[in-house]
């Protein structure tokens, strides 16, 4: 198993420049990627009986597995000693910046390199479009936004980086002129979403974004947000469609109808930061004069790490260019999206280029990491709803969305989307129309954060849904359960969900807990406190609409599994999802599992070009073509689609070793001719203590069955690429004589021992790219019920009792689930209660922010004993797993602040709700 999997592969070529993602070719000892493998069977660990997480004792015993665990002398074939480098940023954006006063860095504490935007122009370096924007601020312009660098000072010793670091803190170094305002930008991204329903469910709808595509308005004017009336002037055509059925829309919900009552309202959320355990970090070594640059990196997306890196450099001038540039990646402390194409690494790069021969770490503490490191969107929402008195029947609904997206454009046009389409959540509502704009402003830049832009609105609709309930005198689930969109209904962009909708499940749940039931029994009984019942309901989609992952599962002779993966570990288990669902198909838990791999399937031979949420069919056909092309070869990891997408292709390589490896080795066992009938009945095989079983016939045991395979040259090991766009792409590929169709768009297989060799597929369908018109197909479902108490005196709050209620299809590992449901709440408590970062100079971006000062949510904050968690089964067997990381947090938020709302009578409308703010209503 160990030789081809340790092979170098070159995947990419920017410029010359070779990249390859994977552990030091030339190291003697232990390898990088050895202490990324997660033990398996063989070790002390949990999973041996199929419990427990694979990362388990390798996480509580404190081995090598972050980025920031290690130095260069941790890494064979690297040089003994680690320089160190900082990162010094802009706390102005209003004045232009005029250089940096070093003088009182004197003696030993001298950087040995200062790295400036002078450097990179003679270094030749250039900005990846995703992070288009200066990389250090130029002395005579003002910083494109607070926590700008200016400058990277490189120290050799530890010493003089340590105690300057600390002298740095203080601010005064980053010297400022002639006061000029905030660098005026244009908005990252506006769109507009309108549609209106037929006369019926059945009939098709009047207007819809999935049958007219997405519109976004032609600014004319000079104006700091987009002009969204369809009289304005060379507005396009399609815009102009959508937005004449909008304003119908909203002339509807302003008229005077009294058997409607309209709500119209403004809800603002604030900016907070995810708040990982290990802030960013990073090691890099650059040999020098057109040599290797090595790197470790904790990143949430690999491939484009490393597609970024090579751009950087790909036009760089000798001796600064490299001609290898070889990317590894360590498991993630925690990264909620905020590490999710983080430009922290081009820094760390430019230090190891800057400094050529000496092994270089980049590392934030957590004053740099407030500063620099991606925020949540503020969003500033105002909708209006128009409820049918005599019914209860939601009939309009329109929003306005603005979003503060801060220095750099980052995710903020995806954000706005994903936060747009989310605006109706749970509900059936025939006519919506929803505006979006993520502007520019000089605030720390914000992008991928758990929840993705539907936590905000969602939060603001649940809590609309409820103020609607009292005014109607209806009990809040009950005018849920009347509104509840239902399976095959069409969401807000007019595309049915493709999964399972289990809403009224859930709305019957969380009517029948006792904390609902008995909510008026505690509300009466409180004497010196108050007391009150939030609920809250909703749906929140996984997946990117172009998601992709790579799977090698090897089994050995002695019945040994490995598994490599493209995903990251970042807290969210995937190893464990990995193993378990492997162990589905052939068995046994892994022995070994490695993620964030992106080496390792160069036997696949993929290509890839265009964008594959911009193409059109044509174009997509004729890739296809071409046996090698995939729309996309790998995609970033975030927890909500690590048991979805993440463990998908390894599955399905999983699934072809049992069907053409393990199963024929059977049948040759159990003496079965290929004429009998049972031969072609692997589906009713099982498998039970690590035994293939099947009525009537001897239970094989794993090793003997991977012992005949290998002996007969069955396939012992395969690798498979899978991509999603709303759907799985799908593909036929010849095997022993037939035809074989799978859930994956490329394959490579090993016979016996033998090396891997691809299979060209002998025909595809990739999902349409007509796909991208959907908001969300693919959705799970999660309610919330807290209880509260607030003191009359003080304000403070107390969550007594709470209960959450989640579906997630098949459940890989149901102790995850439950994790995740508890970090989830706790981190919707934060939100809703505490956490908030101001936007401009009071705020991080200043460098002055730490936790002394920013509140996250504690045990004392949280019911540890009072949190009840319930995940409903799985409606079929074979049910695909859901992603829930995201929905989990989502509805805590909203049910908090109905519950205040049922406990004080005020009803807030802005984040968070602090107990300062509750004493002032309660005064």
């Amino acid at each position: 198993m160990e030789p081809s999997r340790r092979e170098f592969v070159k995947w990419l070529s920017a410029g010359g420049i070779s990249v390859s993602l994977s552990h030091l070719a030339s190291a003697a000892g232990v390898p990088f990627a050895a202490h990324e493998t997660l033990p398996g069977r063989g070790k002390f660990n949990p999973a041996t009986k199929g419990t427990g997480r694979v990362d388990g004792v390798a996480k509580v015993t404190g081995a090598k597995l972050y980025a920031s665990d290690f130095r260069a002398n941790d890494l064979p074939g690297w040089p003994q000693t680690t320089s160190h480098a900082i990162l010094v940023r802009a706390n102005d954006a209003t004045h232009v910046y005029t250089g940096m006063d070093l003088a009182r860095l004197k003696g030993a504490l001298k950087p040995s390199v200062v790295v400036s935007a002078d450097d990179l122009a003679r270094i030749g370096t250039q900005v990846p479009e995703f992070y288009a924007g200066d990389l250090f601020c130029p002395p005579g312009k003002t910083p494109l936004y607070l926590g700008q660098p200016v400058a990277l000072l490189i120290f050799e010793k530890f010493d003089a980086f340590d105690q300057a670091r600390l002298a740095l803190r203080d601010g005064t170094f980053v010297k400022f002129g002639e006061e000029t305002g905030p660098v005026i930008a244009p908005d990252y991204g506006s769109y507009r979403f309108t549609r209106v329903a037929g006369p019926s469910h059945e009939k098709p709808d009047v207007y819809s974004p999935i049958q007219a595509g997405w519109v976004t308005p032609k600014k004319v004017q000079n104006a700091a947000l987009p002009v969204w009336s369809p009289l304005a002037k060379e507005m396009p055509p399609d815009y102009v469609k959508a937005a004449k059925y909008g304003e119908q829309i909203r002339a509807e919900l302003a008229a005077d109808d009294a058997s409607l009552l309209v709500l119209d309202r403004e809800f603002e959320t604030q900016s907070v930061d995810p708040m990982f355990l290990e802030p960013e970090c990073g090691l890099a070594w650059y040999t020098g004069k057109g040599g290797n640059l090595e790197l470790v990196l904790g990143v949430q997306s690999p491939y484009e790490a490393a597609e970024s890196l090579a751009f950087l450099m790909a036009k760089a001038r000798a001796p600064y260019k490299p001609g290898h540039i070889n990317a590894q990646f360590g498991h993630v402390g925690g990264g909620f999206g905020g590490r999710d194409h983080t430009p922290f690494i081009l820094y760390v790069a430019l230090a190891a280029i800057c400094f050529p021969g000496k092994p270089v770490r980049l590392a934030h503490d957590r004053y740099q990491q407030f500063q620099g490191g991606i925020k949540r969107h503020p969003i500033k929402m105002r909708s209006r709803i128009g409820v049918d008195r005599a019914t209860g029947i939601i009939k309009a609904f329109a929003a306005d969305h603005v979003l503060d997206g801060g220095g750099l454009a980052n995710f903020s046009a995806n954000v706005a989307t994903v936060a747009a389409t989310a605006a109706i959540g749970i509900y059936d509502i025939p006519k919506v129309d929803v505006t979006t704009v993520v502007v520019h402003s000089r605030g720390v830049t914000a992008g991928s954060m758990r929840g993705y832009g539907a936590l905000q609105t969602l939060t603001a609709i649940e809590t609309l849904i409820d103020e609607a309930a009292g005014e109607l005198k209806l009990d809040p689930i009950e005018f849920r359960r009347r509104n509840a969109l239902k399976q095959n209904g069409r969401t807000m962009t007019g595309n049915p969900y493709i999964v399972s909708v289990r809403t009224p499940e859930i709305l019957d749940k969380l009517e029948k807990h006792p904390i609902w039931q008995q909510r008026a029994q505690f509300k009466q009984s409180a004497s010196d406190r108050l007391v009150g019942t939030g609920v809250a309901c909703v749906t929140k989609d996984y997946g990117a609409g172009a998601d992709c992952s790579l799977g090698r599962v090897e089994l050995g002779a002695d019945g040994k599994i490995a598994i490599f993966c493209d995903h990251v570990e970042m807290g969210n288990g995937i190893g464990t999802a990995l193993a378990n669902r492997v162990a589905n198909h052939v068995g046994a838990i892994a022995d070994e599992v490695s993620i964030a791999r992106v080496d390792g399937y160069e036997a696949l031979g993929l290509v890839t070009s265009g964008d594959p949420y911009t193409m059109d069919q044509k174009t997509q056909d004729a890739a296809q073509r071409n046996p090698r092309w995939v729309p996309r070869i790998s995609s970033a990891t975030s927890a909500s689609v690590g048991a979805h997408v993440g463990t998908h292709s390894s599955a399905e390589a999983a699934r072809i070793i049992f069907r053409f490896g393990l199963w024929p080795a059977a049948l040759e066992l159990w003496r079965i001719p290929k004429t009998d009938p049972r031969a072609t009945q692997w589906a009713s095989a099982a498998w039970q203590n690590g035994q293939l079983v099947m009525p009537g016939l001897e239970p094989l045991a794993l090793p003997v069955l991977a012992a005949t395979a290998h002996a007969r040259g069955f396939i012992t090991g395969a690798i498979a690429h899978s991509f999603s766009r709303w759907a799985w792409s799908r593909a036929r590929f010849p095997l022993f004589g037939e035809q074989h169709r799978a859930e994956i768009d490329a394959l490579a297989i090993r016979r016996g021992n033998g090396k891997f060799e691809r299979i060209n597929r002998t025909s595809v369908t990739f999902p349409p790219t007509n796909n991208n018109r959907i908001g969300t197909a693919y959705t799970s479902m999660c309610g919330a019920l807290v209880r509260v108490e607030i003191e009359r005196a003080t304000g403070s709050l107390r969550i007594a009792k709470a209960y959450s209620v989640l579906e997630c299809g098949t459940a890989l590992v149901p102790e995850v689930v439950m994790g995740q449901t508890q970090g989830g709440f706790a981190m919707g408590v934060g939100y809703a209660l505490l956490e908030t970062l101001p936007p401009f100079e009071g705020g991080p971006g200043n460098g002055e922010w730490n936790l002394g000062r920013y509140l996250v949510a504690r045990g004392s904050d949280l019911p540890l004993r009072d949190l009840e968690i319930e995940m409903l089964k799985a409606l079929t067997p074979d049910e695909p797993p859901k992603g829930m990381a995201e929905v989990v947090m989502v509805p805590i938020v909203p049910a908090l602040i109905n519950a205040i709302h049922d406990a004080t009578g005020h009803r807030f409308r802005a984040l968070p709700v602090t107990s300062n703010l509750l004493k002032g209503v309660l005064a």
